[in-house]
Order: structure tokens, then sequence, then C-alpha cells
């Protein structure tokens, strides 16, 4: 996928707190007191009980804050005490490092490996990589690794296919486990249907997954959020090349469609490459002769991506987001 983004490294780690800002105000602390560290946005999630957040820098400058911002979350999330629709594996699920512009996949590979390490040897928490970073084939997937959830994990590290890649297999219920590694960009879309049903976007979510719907690259849960009063397929797009978000919400309109339900709009959650929502138009409205910006606004429309909380362009587009910090 073509960008102009700069040459940094972006990390988009997911903390199982969604409900407390002043816990995710000092975890954004911890990441923005290493000099040269971004933070470009923070999405909170009442209901998934969790929170996204997405900062850049150079490769040295995100592996200290990584490491800072998962020893604060640690010492502010207690997992014992943790309910939310979002599947999880620890106080920090997930913390992924992914190359922007000309930077290597294999420097954020080092990056995510080397932070790793140091969680499992200073924190003593287990420690899975995954994606670009696996060592193991099957953790490529990161549904692989959450499975059985953090209600599991302890059974879980006991098994030769629990085992750590760093760190002991010794359970910590307050932290859980942390999962991390390399990827690409992907982009968390979720969907709102005119429905409360959550079956209904159950059904829909795992005929529009991409083992199942012949889109490559499609991962797909559904659920009902309390929050927006609406059931909701929530959707990664881990390959934009192969299945753009224009093949995506094509096909989940017809999928609902079919359930006699419709899609009432949308919910991004974090950021989103330009590309894909100028593409978006190019599809739905061809030789089109729109900038930028117009593009962005139809797209924004047909989507309906105001229509649970407030889609902000400069903060939630990355180009216009890392334009507008590095200037």
């Amino acid at each position: 996928m073509k960008t102009d983004l700069p040459s940094l490294i972006e990390c988009v780690p997911n903390f199982s707190e969604g409900r407390n800002s002043k816990i995710i105000d000092d975890i954004v602390l911890a990441m923005e007191s290493v000099p040269g560290v971004k933070v470009l946005h923070v999405d909170m999630g009442y209901d998934a009980n969790r929170t996204v957040i997405t900062f850049v820098g150079d490769g040295n400058s995100c592996q200290e804050a990584a490491f800072r911002s998962i020893l604060r979350a640690y010492q502010l999330i207690d997992m014992t005490l943790h309910h939310g629709t979002h599947p999880r594996l620890g106080a920090v699920d997930v913390f992924p490092f992914i190359p922007l512009g000309s930077t290597k996949m294999q420097e954020a590979i080092d990056r995510s490996v080397l932070v790793g390490k140091r969680v499992a040897d200073e924190l003593n928490v287990p420690v899975f990589l995954y994606n670009e970073s696996a060592t193991i084939k099957s953790r490529r997937s990161i549904a692989t690794i959450r499975k059985g959830e953090y209600e599991g994990l302890a059974d879980k590290l006991n098994t030769d296919e629990g085992k750590p890649d760093f760190g002991s297999n010794i359970f910590n219920p307050a932290t859980g486990a942390l999962i991390i590694g390399a990827r690409k960009i992907l982009v968390a879309y979720n969907f709102n249907l005119n429905t409360k049903d959550k079956t209904i976007a159950k059904k829909i979510a795992e005929k529009l997954r991409g083992k199942n719907s012949g889109l490559k690259g499609v991962r797909a849960i559904g659920w009902y959020m309390d929050q927006f009063k609406c059931a909701q397929v929530s959707t990664n797009l881990i390959d934009l090349n192969s299945t753009p978000l224009y093949k995506t919400y094509e096909y989940c309109n017809r999928l609902a469609n079919d359930m006699g339900v419709q899609i009432t709009g949308s919910e991004l959650v974090g950021m989103i490459p330009l590309i894909a929502l100028t593409s978006f138009t190019d599809y739905f409205k061809p030789k089109n002769g729109l900038d930028d910006r117009a593009k962005v606004n139809f797209a924004a429309e047909t989507l309906g991506l105001n229509s649970v909380k407030a889609f902000v362009a400069e903060n939630q587009i990355m180009e216009w987001a890392i334009a507008g910090e590095l200037n």
C-alpha cells in the first residue's frame, strides 16, 4: 500500500482499560516522557473496556516509550477487576510495532523482540511474540495466542502450546500476559447495525471472516455495544492491498441486507491511512475529480463515521495527524 508517510515506527498498543481516563492519561504521560515520541491519538472504548493509543517516533524512542508505558500500565491496571466485551489476555493486551515510510519491517521486529524480552526479564510477565515477530508459525495469528483469553491463561501457560516466548509460565493475575510483535498497517473498523441482536452481528461476522468470505485478511467478530445501543460487526482489516475498506463495506452491507438488517453507520477505532478513504470514494464514485479532502468527506458521510462518536480527520488520518505533529 503506497502512502506518503515519513520513515518512522508507529506503535498502537491496546490497554485493558477504557473507563478510567486518569489511568490512560498516566500511561500517555509515560509515553511522552521519552523525547522524540509523539502521541497521535487516544481511543477509549467503555463497553470494550479497552483503549487504543497511537504514537510514533524513531526506533530507539519507540522502544523506550513502549517499555515505560507497559510498566505504568502494570502499576495501574488490575486484570482481576477487568470486564469488557473485547477479547484480551492481559493488562497490556497487544503491543504492535509498525514500520512507516522506508523503515524496514526487520527493525520493527527487532524492536518488538527487545521490548518483549525486557518486559519478561524485568517485570516477570509472560510474553508472546506474534505476527511478523512470531517464532512459532501458529502465533502469527493473534487469535491463536488469545485462545482461552485471560480466564484460561493460568492453565494455558502450563501446556506446551501455551509456553511463552519469554518469561516463566507463572500466572500473575494482576497483569496477565503480553502479546507483542511487528505488523503491517491495519484498520480497526466497526459496522453499526439497526438491531440490538448480537446473534445477527455474530452471523455476519462469521460469514465476513477471510476464511469464509474470500476476503483476504479480514478478521471479524459480532457483539452488542450498550454504549451505542446497537449490535456491531467489529473488523480488523489486516491486508488493505488485497481487501480495501470499500470491499469489506460492500460485502458486509450485502450480508446485512440478506439478514434483514441495515448498516446505520460505523465506528473507526484508532487511525486510518488516507488511501483507505480516498480509494473508497474512487470505487463508489469513479472519475470524480475530487481532491483528497472532498474524497474524505464523501467517504465519511457514506460510512457514517460520525454516527456514534466524532470522526476528526486531522486527528485520525495517519498522514495528516503525523504532518500536524511534526510541523
